[in-house]
């Protein structure tokens, strides 16, 4: 069955990839804000494997963008199935002792605002679709340990964590909402925040002794999308960098 899907975030790394693996069959809307020319390649991938790919750009730390990109949204489609809310960033590292207000505004309205008010403004259409709705959120595997100098970006994740079991409960049983939590995986977002020397301690100290492919987070949010019985998870998918 078709599924229609709003992914955000989706033109590098995970939501790219996510977009590459749920494209057979179903229309996706694509979010990107400043990767136009990356999020047309993906467009064509999600064409070429059977999928309508449809590009929405938004900048989405403010209240308005998110609105805006549901009411553009809502021009082309009378509900929506699955809502696969991927775009984050750390934006910048900041120890503890030097935190920023302004810094903290801008990593909350990015990785936790936009991610609760898009799965609110997407509820009616999520209540129209007959196929399982969902939502699957994305949290990081830095609310497990913390994250020094990642310390705002870890918080704004757990409470991307909160939401998800919060939202889980209050809009089922119609609407499941779910997340992953990625462990170190090799995109876009570490070639920004962390040195290659990083990347290589990070590997050597992981059970698996490697990281993470978008691929492997994207089988997890694909996963979630299909199994009908998961509600309220956080799924990590991390290597065994964290067991519990």
């Amino acid at each position: 069955m078709n599924k229609v899907i709003l992914i955000t975030g989706a033109g590098t790394g995970i939501g790219a990839e996510t977009a590459r693996q749920l494209a057979e069959g179903n229309t996706l809307f694509l979010h990107y804000n400043q990767s136009a020319e990356a999020v047309k390649q993906v467009a064509e991938d999600v064409e070429k494997r059977g999928g309508k790919a449809i590009l929405l750009q938004a900048d989405l730390t403010t209240e308005k963008a998110c609105e805006d990109l549901v009411a553009a949204l809502a021009e082309k489609i009378d509900h929506l199935d699955v809502l696969i809310n991927n775009a984050g960033g750390m934006i910048a590292h900041q120890n503890v002792g030097e935190l920023e207000w302004n810094l903290m505004e801008r990593v909350f309205a990015l990785n936790t605002f936009s991610a609760m008010k898009l799965t609110s403004l997407c509820v009616p259409l999520l209540r129209k679709s007959e196929n399982d709705p969902n939502v699957v959120n994305l949290s990081s595997i830095v609310v497990r340990h913390g994250g020094p100098t990642a310390t705002i970006y870890g918080a704004a994740k757990g409470a991307v964590d909160t939401f998800t079991r919060g939202a889980a409960k209050d809009l089922a049983p119609y609407i499941r909402v779910n997340a992953v939590a990625p462990g170190v995986i090799d995109t876009p977002f570490h070639k920004k925040v962390s040195t290659p020397e990083k990347m290589a301690a990070w590997a050597a100290n992981n059970p698996l002794k490697r990281n993470g492919e978008p691929i492997h987070i994207a089988l997890a949010i694909k996963m979630l999308t299909e199994n009908s019985f998961i509600n309220g998870e956080v799924i990590d998918v991390n290597g065994g960098q964290t067991m519990h």
